[in-house]
């Protein structure tokens, strides 16, 4: 057997969009192999180094990796931004997936390695631009802080050698229920608080988190698929476009705008430029290898969500 698609009725409200359930016998997705070897431990290559027969680590055709904490928290690992001057986040993402990959790969000889993926973040990679448009052969990830933070992570990521299929998806802002960037949004947007952020003009790369697993899904089964595919929505939409049609979704107005100066302030320079500029990403290699959306459409997207 191979994944599952598994549905978790919500009292009162639609359920939500699939979420992928691994079989331990043939692929896990993403946290752990049941009780057995947990990627959430604090120490998880400790774990993968233990002897085989204390892990009970399964033969894997193929392994989806995603590490890592919302960089606009206040606080990673117990400290403020501040005081840790952003080189937390970078051991909270590249040192953790080392670790983790030296000791899986000692615990396992390379042609028992399974197909691979990673997930980065595209809106981090690609230079911030009110008119170039990025596909997933353009440049980037060299440029600020958080750039080089992609670039570090998906190095971090790969194995050596080209015996092991490997493909990295560069998502935009995920879309869902339940928490992430909704979860900070929806409030004051349905209190009719909600605008633009900044001047609004800045494009928002997204996708809906149905989108994000089915790609990472497709990226698993489709032999064909390898290298970097960008986890965005083919339509896009700016800051501006984005608050409006979350308004239009809620039935509420959505014109007051965050002004840039607090956002500077709240979040500092680093972290507000996630904020304040953007990318017009385009799902080009995605799209060309056979990947179908569900939700293409910011519209249907927001309404799907807060429906």
């Amino acid at each position: 057997m191979g994944w599952r698609r598994k549905r978790v009725p919500q009292r009162g409200r639609k359920a939500p969009p699939p979420q992928l359930h691994g079989n331990i016998n043939n692929l896990y997705f993403p946290i752990r192999w049941r009780d057995r070897l947990h990627w959430d431990s604090p120490n998880p290559a400790a774990e993968c180094q233990r002897p085989r027969s204390d892990v009970g680590l399964p033969k894997t055709r193929a392994r989806p990796d995603h590490v890592g904490k919302s960089i606009l928290w206040k606080r990673v690992g117990g400290q403020s931004w501040a005081a840790q001057g952003g080189a937390g986040v970078l051991g909270a993402f590249s040192d953790r997936m080392s670790s983790l990959h030296r000791g899986c790969r000692a615990a396992m000889p390379p042609s028992t390695w399974p197909e691979r993926t990673s997930s980065t973040l595209s809106e981090a990679y690609y230079q911030p631009s009110l008119t170039a448009e990025y596909d997933e052969d353009s440049p980037g990830g060299d440029f600020d802080f958080f750039s080089n933070l992609v670039t570090k992570w998906e190095a971090a990521a790969r194995l050596p050698g080209d015996s092991t299929r490997q493909v990295v998806v560069r998502s935009g802002v995920v879309l869902g229920r339940g928490g992430g960037a909704m979860g900070h949004m929806l409030l004051p947007f349905r209190l009719g608080l909600g605008g633009p952020i900044g001047s609004g003009h800045q494009f928002f790369p997204w996708i809906h988190i149905g989108d994000l697993a089915g790609i990472l899904t497709h990226a698993l089964e489709a032999n064909h698929v390898h290298g970097v595919l960008n986890g965005v929505a083919p339509s896009s939409a700016t800051n501006a476009e984005f608050a409006q049609t979350l308004g239009a979704a809620l039935g509420r107005r959505a014109f007051i705008p965050l002004p840039s100066a607090v956002v500077q302030a709240v979040f500092g320079r680093q972290r507000a430029i996630m904020l304040l500029e953007g990318q017009k990403v385009i799902p080009r290699r995605t799209l060309a290898t056979g990947y179908q959306y569900s939700f293409p459409e910011l519209g249907a997207a927001l309404k799907e969500i807060v429906a």
